[in-house]
């Protein structure tokens, strides 16, 4: 069974009228529990879209989403976020910046894993402090530190351990390092490797970096006018260069790129 199911999945915004514009265009996906894949796609591809319709940001025309085997499609958005975590190009979207480390990492935990609206124990403090320390940001000794205190990078750091503290079913990241300097946006990409594999995660990745959407993760989407338009994974997503993969895209597509970052 997977983990994601993405069935038929339709969208068109503001139907009828000089700007239609169809979003999803009966796109199907199915992800395996674990699989870390990566989203590449020019601006209007439908990689956003396809991430707000998984977590019920608006109702599609058609299709359905199954979670787990669950079917999800009309579940309200507050239900599905107990099971998906989230991650936004936006280091400042999905954080309190008036609350503290500690008590933004406990309001994502008790979401899932206490009956309380918000409470920080003990034992919960103590796993946060564990948590943060594998970031070797040194934010383990900051957890009083309110979050709109910290550099950018901070607290995109902070905010993945607070998209996977309470272990979700699926990760969704868009484009979470976009707005970080090279040298953050690298640390964050290690701290989301480490991650992702240490707890085993099912994580889509929406980037515009070729060479990351290569690199990272076990397979590879490229999205056109709403459609997945190739699906590369194993040895023949290994052996492509980001050369070959334009190459690819514009066989499938009918597009030319020029770059290596890719249909930005």
């Amino acid at each position: 069974m997977s983990q994601l199911s993405v069935r038929s999945l339709s969208k068109v915004f503001e139907r009828n009228t000089p700007n239609e514009k169809v979003a999803l265009d009966g796109l199907s996906l199915e992800v395996a529990k674990g699989e870390f894949i990566t989203v590449l796609g020019s601006n209007g591809a439908g990689k956003s879209t396809l991430f707000n319709a998984i977590l019920g940001k608006f109702l599609p025309d058609s299709g359905s989403v199954f979670l787990d085997g669950e079917d999800i499609t009309w579940q309200k958005d507050y239900r599905r976020a107990r099971s998906i975590g989230c991650l936004f190009q936006n280091p400042l979207r999905g954080t309190a910046p008036n609350m503290t480390i500690e008590e933004n990492l406990a309001l994502a935990y008790t979401r899932t894993a206490s009956k309380s609206f918000f409470a920080v124990h003990k034992k919960d403090s103590a796993y946060f402090r564990e948590l943060l320390a594998r970031l070797n940001l040194g934010l383990e000794d900051r957890m009083k530190t309110k979050m709109g205190l910290l550099s950018g990078g901070q607290r995109q750091a902070a905010s993945l351990v607070m998209a996977t503290v309470a272990k979700p079913k699926l990760l969704l990241l868009d484009e979470h390092t976009a707005a970080l300097d090279p040298a953050t946006s690298a640390q964050v990409m290690d701290t989301t490797r480490r991650i992702v594999a240490d707890s085993g995660l099912t994580a889509l990745m929406i980037t515009h970096d070729m060479e990351l959407a290569l690199g990272c993760g076990n397979r590879t989407l490229l999205m056109d006018s709403g459609r997945v338009v190739l699906d590369v994974s194993g040895a023949e997503r290994a052996a492509l260069t980001p050369q070959a993969l334009v190459e690819l895209f514009r066989a499938r597509s009918g597009h030319g790129l020029s770059d290596r970052t890719l249909l930005s």
